[in-house]
């Protein structure tokens, strides 16, 4: 039978206990704690009926640790020294100014999770700057790994790209073939991919994450080189040259998915499901993550899990 954790147990019994077995007396760890020597007593009794097992074997010398108390030891010391850490991690966050974060964003969340994420965390730590860095892959990746950036937030990279760096998965996205509202392909129901080719193809770039995924989709349909495509990474030029233009642009879905709900933009009824990839956050491994970052770091992945279920919701 597994025993659940004693909800009885407070924070009070851990210091006392603490406290007594590095006095090794019940006295003196009464005069540390500011306490009576009844109250020191009464605490520790309280706590050994709560884990029903004796902590501590009582003499005329003082007390020493029973077996028992001494694998409670190790325990309640990290559980004791884990808490004030956390306690000390959030004052520095409220009391610091001038802490600033460096956070790179590729257009698949730039868009559609990063605003409200950024929100949450201001609202807990309005002092600290976030400095936004947009770019292709290749080259966050690389002032992640220099200590330039302090988190990426986007797909996956590629295996060759991650030495060094751990990835903390959120949702997974597919990739998007969009046009704007009226475009002849929306005449027909169930459009044939190949015809993209008529149309001038915003594609990403070789060193975009998503460029190997768009170039085995293409392979897979068929369709060689585009004889008139436009490589961009800039989604603001993507966004306005799709609007006012017969063009199609292929582009993460989380890039465009607030254009689409808007009806600025009207995403074609093509079976890209196959172009599904991890969405997440990516830190370096040998570099462990401030307060700071932690804190955007759960911000981030709370406002990813509403956006994803939002998303999954209207889906069905």
């Amino acid at each position: 039978m597994v025993r659940m954790l004693d909800q009885r147990i407070k924070f009070r019994h851990l210091t006392c206990f603490l406290e007594v077995a590095r006095q090794r007396s019940v006295v003196k760890a009464a005069d540390t704690l500011s306490i009576t020597q009844p109250a020191v007593s009464k605490t520790i009794r309280e706590l050994e009926e709560h884990l029903d097992a004796r902590l501590f074997d009582r003499s005329k010398r003082g007390v020493t640790l029973t077996d028992f108390g001494k694998v409670f030891l190790r325990y309640a010391g990290a559980s004791v020294t884990a808490l004030r850490q956390g306690v000390d991690s959030i004052s520095q966050v409220r009391m610091q100014g001038g802490l600033s974060i460096n956070l790179g964003v590729l257009p698949t969340v730039a868009a559609s999770v990063m605003p409200n994420a950024i929100r949450r965390f201001k609202a807990l730590s309005p002092d600290t700057t976030v400095k936004v860095v947009a770019g292709p892959n290749v080259m966050l990746m690389g002032q992640l790994r220099v200590g330039e950036l302090d988190l990426v937030v986007g797909r996956l990279a590629e295996p060759d790209q991650m030495s060094g760096l751990s990835f903390i998965h959120l949702y997974s996205e597919h990739i998007s073939l969009v046009a704007r509202p009226g475009h002849p392909l929306l005449a027909d129901k169930n459009p044939d991919i190949t015809r993209i080719r008529e149309f001038t193809v915003l594609v990403p770039p070789k060193q975009a994450i998503i460029h190997s995924t768009v170039d085995k989709m293409l392979i897979a349909h068929g369709i060689g080189a585009l004889p008139d495509r436009i490589e961009t990474v800039s989604t603001s030029f993507g966004r306005a040259f799709t609007r006012e233009t017969d063009a199609i642009w292929i582009i993460s879905n989380g890039a465009v998915a607030s254009d689409i709900a808007e009806g600025h933009l009207v995403e074609l009824p093509i079976d890209t499901s196959d172009t599904f990839g991890p969405v997440g956050l990516t830190t370096r491994i040998d570099s462990p993550v401030s307060p700071p970052v932690e804190m955007l770091i759960n911000a981030v992945r709370e406002e990813a899990a509403l956006h994803h279920a939002t998303h999954s919701r209207h889906d069905t």
